[in-house]
Parts: C-alpha cells; sequence; structure tokens
C-alpha cells in the first residue's frame, strides 16, 4: 500500500441529494458530541455524581451551540477578520447559489474560539441550573478530548489543515494542496495526542484532583502544550502566516491558553485552599 497516496482515496462526501452534499466531517461532529454524551452519562452512573441524565442532555444542547457559535467566531476574529468586514453576510451564510448550491471556501471554525464558546455557554447553563461552574468544567474536561479525536479525523477525510512538507515516508499528498508536495499528516497527529493522549492522561487524573478547577487547568495546560508542538508541523494558514516570529495564530492562542490554565490552577488553589480526598 503507497501510505502517501491515502488521503486521495478518501472521498470527503458520504451521499448526495441533488446539489445538497452529506460529508464526513459533519459526521465526525456528531460522533465526537455522542462520545462526550454517552462518556457523560458514563461517569454519572460508576462515579458519585448527582447530575441527573436529563441535565447532561440538557447540557450538551449549550455546549453544541456554544462550540458552533465560538468556533466560528473565533475563525473571523483570529483568522480571516478583513475578509469577513469586507462581506458580513459570510458570517453567516458560506455559501453561494450561484451557479447551484456552492461552499464559497471560508466556513472556518476556530479550536480556541469554540472553546471559549463553551465556557461561556457552560457559565450561563450553571447559572441558569444554580450549578457550580468549576466542578461542572471539571466533570467534563477528562471527557472533551476524546470527541476531539473526531473532528480531526474529519480534518483528515476532507483533505484540509494538513502539514508542512515533509520528506518522512509517512509523509502524504493532498488533493486540494495545489503545490502537490509531500507533506506532513498533521490532522492525524492532533487526533492522537490532543485527542487520545490527552484524554488518557486527564481521565487518569479525574479521581485525582484536589480542587475544583484542577482538571481545568489541567486540561488547559495539557491542549495548550501539546498543540504549540504539533504547529510546528502543521502548515500556517495562507492568509496570515506566521504572525510572531516563527509561530503561528495556532501558537500565540495556545501561549494564552496554556498562560489562562496557570492562572486557573494557582487561583482556584488558593481561593478557600479546598483540597479534597478521593
Amino acid at each position: 500500500m503507497d501510505y502517501a497516496h491515502i488521503p486521495q482515496h478518501l472521498n470527503a462526501v458520504i451521499f448526495s441529494i441533488g446539489p445538497m452534499e452529506v460529508r464526513w466531517y459533519g459526521l465526525m461532529y456528531v460522533v465526537a458530541f455522542s462520545v462526550v454524551y454517552y462518556l457523560a452519562l458514563y461517569r454519572i452512573k460508576t462515579e458519585k455524581f448527582a447530575y441527573a441524565k436529563e441535565v447532561i442532555a440538557d447540557f450538551m444542547f449549550w455546549a453544541i451551540i456554544g462550540i458552533l457559535v465560538g468556533g466560528r467566531l473565533g475563525y473571523v476574529l483570529f483568522y480571516n477578520l478583513p475578509v469577513f468586514l469586507s462581506d458580513p453576510l459570510r458570517i453567516v451564510l458560506p455559501f453561494t447559489l450561484s451557479g447551484g448550491f456552492q461552499y464559497t471556501g471560508i466556513f472556518g471554525m476556530s479550536y480556541h474560539g469554540g472553546a471559549i464558546g463553551l465556557l461561556l455557554a457552560t457559565l450561563l447553563f450553571c447559572r441558569r441550573r444554580k450549578l457550580n461552574f468549576w466542578q461542572v468544567v471539571d466533570f467534563f474536561c477528562p471527557i472533551i478530548p476524546l470527541g476531539y479525536t473526531f473532528g480531526r479525523l474529519g480534518n483528515f477525510i476532507n483533505g484540509e489543515l494538513w502539514g508542512r512538507v515533509t520528506s518522512m515516508p509517512w509523509g502524504m499528498y493532498f488533493p486540494l494542496d495545489s503545490t502537490n508536495q509531500l507533506r506532513h499528516p498533521s490532522q492525524l497527529y492532533e487526533a492522537f495526542f490532543e485527542g487520545i493522549v490527552l484524554f488518557v492522561i486527564l481521565w487518569n487524573l479525574r479521581k485525582k484532583s484536589r480542587f475544583d478547577g484542577f482538571l481545568l487547568s489541567a486540561y488547559l495546560i495539557g491542549y495548550g502544550a501539546i498543540r504549540f508542538f504539533i504547529e510546528f508541523f502543521r502548515e500556517p494558514d495562507p492568509q496570515l502566516g506566521f504572525i510572531a516570529g516563527p509561530f503561528t495564530m495556532g501558537q500565540v492562542l495556545c501561549f494564552v491558553m496554556i498562560l489562562g490554565g496557570i492562572i486557573v490552577f494557582y487561583q482556584r488553589k488558593q481561593k478557600g485552599n479546598v483540597w479534597r480526598h478521593n
């Protein structure tokens, strides 16, 4: 098998109905949210949590809205602001009907924007339900990375967000790459390290949390550090390139994420010095 040509044989479209297409990328989102939902149900069933199944289902609705809205606005603000300022309608309508229902090519989503949206949605949800915000985020943080794995697999199948040019034997050609160069499959690196590896770490830490907010800080620092390193293998966004010396926008945002995790850790640890013993 010629591993360098695998992406060329992957069809991003599952099936089409007229001009409408159902893509693997969208299905991966469904799988990701489903994985998080059922792992949350597993936790309330096997661990000592008082959350009802209905609360989990309600939270998932809020989370989906927060991630989608935050991810979209994050992409607009962090990655393509000039384009959207010139045509704001593209923020919510990234398609054109001229010559058929066609994608304009800039329906981007930002992970960091999605994370901010999720945190804000969680805060609003907790206020409405009168729940402890820090306990709720710590409940979900060990679960989220596994769901995130499927999002990166969706990027891989879509043949987008590829890596930098490489001569490694596992390098791949991506059909949408106009330069047709051998590249790192950075989507798979992210799926494994940001998804599976981080999930294993946080899942094993979930019963060792010593104060509310500990797992959130671990997630922010862990994801930020892993993504910062993998960005050295990922091709910078063409409209931005490198924005701070050798660093990309993703790395700058990850640095802020790590800093935020450190702040959360020390503030939550010092606030009342509440330590739990499991």
